[in-house]
């Protein structure tokens, strides 16, 4: 979120310069490497590990599944640059958790988290009206659109890219230069994995 937020200092987020630095000391940590699960239905997940070195930091965004050998990389911060790995829609819906899971649960914190994995250059109003409240909700002061606008305009590394979903693979389709959705999401799965890979994504 840090690689986002170019421009605005830690009161913008609710935090003072001084909280704002000891979270930045322990995510780039070389001993510490914090992960994250967001869970989505079917038993996928997208795990956040933030990966620290004794020169730089990268943040890399994996769809996984208990059944797979490879997990899938959405985005990745690191020096090949991959992203973006989600639009709009697809966000949108993985906001919210299913039930009974365990990890990221709250829709503002899940927001959030995956935020820097958006690259949507349509997000409509809705996206910066969500983006506003999931940052109030965490403490940011509540007039804070014009930082949920920012937020929205992509990660500095690829930025937003165009979309289009293709009916036939009934999936969302990126353009962006560095995007691993070129293709469709999941496409070398088994049929019925596929499936409900595409019933996570899809708006409920």
């Amino acid at each position: 979120m840090a690689d986002l937020a170019e421009g605005f200092a830690p009161d913008a987020f609710g935090s003072d310069a001084g909280d704002a630095d000891a979270m930045l000391d322990t995510l780039h940590d070389p001993s510490a490497w914090p992960m994250f699960t967001v869970p989505l239905a079917s038993g996928f997940a997208i795990v956040v590990h933030v990966n620290s070195g004794e020169e730089f930091t990268t943040t890399d965004y994996f769809l996984t599944h208990s059944d797979w050998s490879q997990d899938l990389v959405l985005a990745s911060d690191d020096q090949d640059r991959i992203g973006p790995g989600l639009c709009w829609p697809e966000l949108a819906t993985l906001r919210e958790a299913p039930p009974g899971a365990a990890g990221v649960t709250d829709s503002h914190a899940r927001l959030l988290l995956l935020l820097p994995v958006l690259g949507d250059a349509a997000v409509p109003e809705e996206a910066v009206t969500a983006v506003a409240e999931a940052l109030a909700a965490q403490g940011a002061p509540e007039a804070s659109e014009a930082l949920a606008r920012h937020l929205l305009q992509g990660h500095p590394m690829w930025g937003a890219a165009d979309w289009s979903f293709d009916d036939d693979e009934q999936s969302w389709l990126c353009e962006g230069d560095h995007s691993p959705r070129k293709i469709p999401l999941g496409d070398h799965l088994p049929p019925q994995q596929r499936t409900a890979l595409e019933a996570c994504f899809a708006p409920r």
